[in-house]
């Protein structure tokens, strides 16, 4: 499951950011792009797991 997320991650984020040919090193705007991604991401996915463990515990 985590190796599933982290494939789902990488290729959002990447599709996302990366928008042209990478080289030895990301772009400033790249790099910062990534970061962003990958917080939203994270926290989406952290926002989603507790509102599932809330419904569960309401129930």
């Amino acid at each position: 499951r985590i190796q599933s997320t982290i494939h789902q991650l990488t290729s959002t984020c990447w599709d996302k950011c990366i928008t042209s040919a990478p080289g030895n090193s990301f772009s400033r705007s790249e790099a910062s792009c990534l970061v962003n991604c990958v917080e939203r991401f994270l926290d989406t996915s952290l926002y989603l797991v507790n509102q599932i463990q809330n419904k569960r515990v309401s129930q």
